[in-house]
């Protein structure tokens, strides 16, 4: 680890603040694109958007998540000139330095509601549903060793396990 003080910030958070963020703008883009027929029409555009939604949620369920368990294997104890991150911090953070990735992403999903209604902001949905799954799975992980994962956000290769030994039995 480096030395000197640095803040962390918690890995459930940032995947948590990315699937709401994609599951929100695809839903907004979604129900948009059912008021526009589009070149496919209506019909296809939705039963094309249901398929998408279901495959991009599995796909952002299942990518990363070895490395999230190899993150943990390798992780060390949090030294004392560690920082952690407010969940809100980590939010405003990570919502800042994305937001041109989220217009993007946004502005993609409601023109391609002109080829087929609503299946873009579908597939931005899933995705966001899939990390939103995949954030309850790693919550899951993290209650069963009795562990929080944190990450420093300029470095998220690098993780440090923080123990919350007795601090979940209130929970």
């Amino acid at each position: 680890m480096a030395r000197g003080a640095y803040t962390l910030a918690r890995v459930g958070v940032l995947v948590r603040v990315a699937a709401r963020w994609l599951l929100w703008l695809g839903a907004v883009a979604a129900v948009g694109g059912v008021f526009v027929p589009g070149v496919t029409g209506r019909r296809i555009g939705i039963l094309g958007g249901a398929a998408l939604f279901i495959v991009a949620a599995v796909v952002a369920f299942a990518v990363r998540r070895g490395r999230y368990v190899a993150l943990g294997a390798d992780a060390t104890r949090a030294g004392k000139s560690v920082f952690l991150q407010d969940r809100r911090v980590t939010a405003r953070i990570w919502v800042r330095g994305h937001r041109w990735w989220l217009l993007a992403a946004f502005a993609l999903a409601a023109a391609s509601t002109l080829l087929a209604s609503s299946a873009g902001g579908m597939l931005l949905a899933g995705a966001g549903a899939g990390l939103w799954v995949k954030s309850l799975w790693f919550e899951r992980l993290e209650r069963a060793g009795d562990v929080r994962y944190w990450v420093r956000p300029d470095s998220p290769s690098s993780a440090v396990a923080y123990e919350t030994t007795g601090f979940l039995a209130g929970r």
